[in-house]
């Protein structure tokens, strides 16, 4: 199996053509750019707004409006559009189109899939829960190429994942296979507001690890926050990075032990809080001393950078022969 971890080739001036749209909503922004057939994100193509528990549905119309338009604007005149592809933050109902991030409370049911297709008139949509992406991305062109079994996963404001087994993206009925941030870890008792207590996303994600640190006396009060204190030593930070990668390995363990897993590919913003973190994992992942099979599943870091849930959304048109078809 071969990696590319850091060595993604630079943008060369070219457009691989044709082009994908590429939009990605979670619990802090939405984001749009262009996807090469090459997994590129076109320069100056990428734009992005916020999102947030607090914003109301019109504001979160308009911001992914503004995005997808400044987007397809972008498109060169000698460039086909082949189609859009969405990642969001889950739950989603695949075969109405419809999108309930946990972290966007403004947005149950929405019908995002619409939306677009009425913004872009013609144009095919095709909508996936964002850990599929990530999934999808790692083992296109990042972290999980090559790998047959692959668990693709975001920390970040929430914990999203996505599975590629038998080198294809799992079928999935309502579209949200995979959603690992949604499993409890053995160990911990933090209420999640899914209904479950311990879940994984309730441990690890950065601003539930940021409330337990602060719940230990921690004075800062974002993951930016927590990765300058790690760095410097605090022990409150040092104890906070330990907790979620523990959790995040003892998560990989179980889905490993579960699907015979090759890798897992980790990304998000709260996943660079400290190469810690991934230590914590591994570590964590290590106490399977039975099972060889679960102990040979490698955790590494994405390849792709903050680019790779947009990576993700751009291979749901130009990787589509690897999607489950949802009947409708």
């Amino acid at each position: 199996m071969s990696s590319i971890l850091g060595s993604r080739a630079p943008y060369a001036g070219g457009v691989t053509r044709p082009l994908a749209l590429a939009v990605d909503l979670g619990g802090t922004k939405v984001e749009a750019a262009l996807v090469d057939g090459s997994g590129i994100v076109l320069p100056g193509s990428r734009h992005r707004r916020p999102t947030g528990p607090t914003s109301a549905s019109p504001a979160l119309e308009r911001a992914v409006r503004e995005v997808v338009l400044a987007a397809r604007a972008a498109v060169p005149a000698d460039a086909e559009l082949l189609g859009l592809g969405v990642g969001s933050a889950g739950p989603i109902g695949v075969a109405e189109g419809t999108v309930s991030p946990l972290n966007v409370p403004a947005w149950r049911e929405y019908p995002l899939r619409r939306f677009i297709e009425d913004l872009l008139p013609g144009t095919p949509v095709t909508l996936r829960m964002d850990g599929v992406c990530i999934a999808l991305a790692e083992h296109w062109v990042g972290a999980g190429r090559g790998a047959g079994n692959l668990l693709g996963m975001i920390v970040s404001t929430g914990v999203g994942g996505g599975l590629v087994l038998g080198g294809r993206a799992i079928p999935s009925p309502t579209g949200n296979g995979g959603h690992i941030g949604h499993i409890e870890v053995g160990g911990f008792e933090d209420p999640c507001p899914c209904g479950g207590r311990g879940c994984l996303e309730a441990v690890a994600s950065g601003p539930r690890t940021v409330a337990w640190a602060r719940g230990q006396g921690f004075t800062g009060t974002t993951g930016e926050d927590l990765a300058v204190a790690h760095a410097s030593g605090d022990p409150v930070a040092l104890a906070a990075v330990e907790r979620a990668g523990t959790a995040i390995g003892r998560a990989a363990a179980s889905a490993s032990s579960l699907l015979d897993l090759d890798v897992v590919a980790i990304g998000g913003g709260f996943s660079r809080v400290s190469p810690a973190l991934f230590e914590h994992a591994r570590a964590a992942l290590a106490e399977r001393t039975t099972f060889a099979f679960v102990t040979r599943t490698t955790i590494v870091p994405s390849g792709l950078s903050d680019e790779g849930p947009l990576i993700g959304a751009g291979a749901l048109v130009h990787q589509s022969d690897l999607l489950d078809r949802p009947a409708v």
